[in-house]
């Protein structure tokens, strides 16, 4: 055993005596106690290597080291004046106990502080119309969450709002994007948590946040916390589970059985590509399981419309009909990028013009868009000519074509294979509910 240990030893037993002295109002004796402790506690860290057991002794000796400056004060106060006035002083001073109980607020107020940020103050611009399909999802949340705000007489007594909604499903299926439309829609403040802000470096302090989330979830009721990837936070319990982890998962099952069993205002929204990894008993406080399926056919050329949005196309509804039904397998996510692929074939195409001719602009003004050589009024000119002669903005990108999509179509895949959607389809079966 290292000789520095025996100074901690010493260290914490004048801190004892120290304590004890203090406590009984023995304020000079207790001084002497806490001076004699610190030399001990700065001797033992001068030796110590472990970076953990230094901070925990760290935190001690600052604590002593606080409470014997200011008894210096009070004896000071003692021997040069009016004894009643320095023992008032010393008895309004912070004990140990006392400071340790403030270190504590303290540090609820950094997590609550932390998990601030994650508040959307501002309300993300999703409609419900914006999300293509899944009108069983819909309604589940209009009837979890907006219902019980705009008419909280309807749920009293035995009717009660669903507490706890799990939405699962492939990768790029309009989770989270469902969950800004509750945002947007509901009148509540909504928190949008990642297992990344709930997962911390500092040992201890991953269930803090968790216990923090939602009392601050309860203060700003009513409250919707939306957990993108719940199951890296509560897969299945296994031999190599971390301590750690299996007090994340209890601090979040007691906090999500604290909403179901109270009425507070506070809906828990997770979301999920792999349901049969949750933990057991985290999936039961989900009572209400739905699944999120790849997008059918009449929701895939919505998307294509919602995705294109207002630019300049030639797209027809029987195009948008055809892209839907070419599309089969496609998630909404993998729709989104055939989308934004398409939407930089206007610029390639002007990157590769070598003639240009001059057109009316949208403004009635002189505008120019690329065209063949044999077009009237075609001049050789390159894309950089306009950027050289500060004509960058007068430069008009072609219309989209359907057959910018027939070229983009022709090398997209969908990431979603069949055996992926069986086993949804089969959690479906056992577990859940589908809304199409």
């Amino acid at each position: 055993m290292a000789v520095y240990i025996g100074f901690k030893e010493k260290a914490i037993e004048f801190a004892k005596q120290a304590v004890t002295e203090d406590e009984a109002n023995n304020y000079e004796k207790a001084l002497q106690l806490y001076l004699a402790s610190l030399e001990y506690f700065k001797t033992y860290l001068k030796y110590e290597k472990n970076e953990k057991c230094r901070e925990a002794v760290m935190a001690k000796f600052k604590e002593y080291l606080a409470r014997a400056e200011y008894l210096k004060g009070v004896n000071g106060s003692e021997n040069g004046g009016n004894n009643d006035s320095g023992t008032a002083a010393a008895q309004k001073v912070r004990k140990p106990g006392q400071a340790k109980e403030e270190e504590d607020n303290k540090e609820k107020e950094k997590l609550k502080a932390g998990l601030t940020g994650a508040i959307l103050t501002e309300k993300p611009n999703v409609k419900w119309d914006d999300v293509a399909g899944l009108e069983g999802a819909k309604e589940a949340l209009k009837e979890a969450v907006i219902l019980p705000v705009k008419f909280p007489q309807f749920f009293t007594g035995k009717r009660k709002p669903w507490s706890g909604i799990l939405l699962y499903g492939p990768p790029g299926t309009g989770k989270s994007y469902l969950a800004k439309a509750v945002a947007t829609e509901a009148d509540s403040t909504f928190f949008s948590i990642s297992s990344q802000d709930l997962v911390s470096k500092w040992l201890g302090e991953s269930e803090k946040l968790v216990s923090q989330l939602f009392a601050l979830a309860r203060e700003n009721a009513p409250s919707i916390i939306f957990i993108d990837e719940v199951d890296s936070l509560c897969s299945t319990r296994g031999d190599n589970e971390s301590e750690a982890a299996r007090r994340i998962k209890t601090q979040l099952m007691i906090e999500i059985n604290g909403v179901g069993s109270n009425n507070n205002r506070v809906l828990v929204l997770g979301a999920t590509n792999l349901p049969y990894n949750l933990d057991q008993a985290i999936r039961r406080r989900f009572d209400k399981r739905i699944y999120i399926p790849l997008p059918e056919e009449p929701a895939r050329s919505q998307m294509f419309k919602i995705h294109l949005g207002d630019t300049p196309n030639n797209l027809t509804d029987d195009d948008y009909r055809e892209l839907g039904r070419r599309t089969e397998g496609f998630s909404g996510s993998d729709i989104n990028v055939v989308v934004k692929d398409v939407l930089m074939q206007p610029i390639r195409l002007l990157r590769e013009a070598t003639h240009f001719k001059k057109v009316r602009g949208p403004d009635g003004g002189e505008a120019w868009e690329p065209c063949s050589p044999g077009d009237p009024g075609a001049q050789e000119l390159s894309l950089n000519y306009f950027a050289e002669n500060n004509l960058a903005d007068k430069v008009l990108p072609p219309r989209i074509t359907m057959r910018d999509f027939e070229k983009v179509l022709l090398r997209a895949r969908p990431t979603v294979g069949k055996n992926d959607l069986d086993v949804f389809e089969r959690f479906t079966s056992e577990f859940g509910e589908e809304a199409s």
